[in-house]
């Protein structure tokens, strides 16, 4: 194989939590006197930082709104809630056919992989944890593991600099194209997975080596 590092972003392409993060989405914007949002107007904002989705969804900027959203979104499925809460997102969320089996491979291939996700760190390890894959990556940065969230490059570079990659050895794979611009800002090559809401089509702006309708496809595609 080409790469020595393969990246990856977590929700919509690793993984699917739409149900929990639609269930804080509701939360924040009831709190706030919005109509609770539905799933599917949830899910294009899948991939943002949780505050951007809001003021996407709402046209509301206001900063102080913003953080309340967050924190009712917390409060309902992260970081801030209960056990019982935080299990809705661990358990709410389910892999996408093939990552398992990716991961494995790419382990016993001696390839070194990272996460570099918006998602809270914590949350995917103890999601990884359930699937019985604690082992399996060899580094995850979620949102509060860096101060610039994707596209900026920050958490790619660090994922590069932890696992001691050059940018020539990198494949970062991701579903949207703040993924994308992501890559191209941090010069590493870039495979998109289409397991979101972004259409193949979407990509043709942006540098890829790759487009994946799938983690099966894309498997396929890296053992050459």
């Amino acid at each position: 194989m080409k790469y020595q590092g393969i990246f990856f972003d977590f929700d919509y392409t690793l993984g699917d939590s739409t149900g929990p993060i639609t269930a804080g989405y509701q939360r924040g914007f009831e709190a706030l006197g919005w109509p609770a949002p539905t799933q599917e107007q949830v899910r294009p904002t899948i991939g943002m930082t949780l505050m951007d989705g809001y003021t996407m969804l709402t046209g509301d900027g206001d900063p102080d709104h913003r953080q309340e959203f967050y924190r009712q979104f917390q409060l309902a499925v992260g970081e801030a809630a209960g056990e019982g809460n935080q299990r809705i997102m661990v358990e709410g969320t389910r892999l996408f056919p093939g990552a398992k089996e990716l991961l494995d491979w790419l382990k016993v291939g001696g390839v070194r992989t990272a996460v570099v996700s918006t998602k809270l760190g914590q949350t995917i390890r103890r999601i990884f944890a359930y699937q019985g894959l604690e082992d399996q990556v060899g580094l995850i940065l979620g949102g509060k593991d860096v101060r610039r969230a994707k596209p900026d490059p920050e958490g790619l570079n660090l994922a590069m600099e932890r696992l001691g990659l050059t940018r020539e050895q990198v494949l970062f794979c991701g579903d949207t194209v703040i993924d994308a611009l992501a890559a191209k800002n941090a010069g590493v090559d870039f495979c998109a997975v289409l397991n979101g809401t972004t259409s193949a089509a979407a990509f043709s702006e942006y540098p890829h080596v790759h487009i994946a309708p799938d983690l099966l496809e894309l498997r396929r595609w890296l053992e050459g």
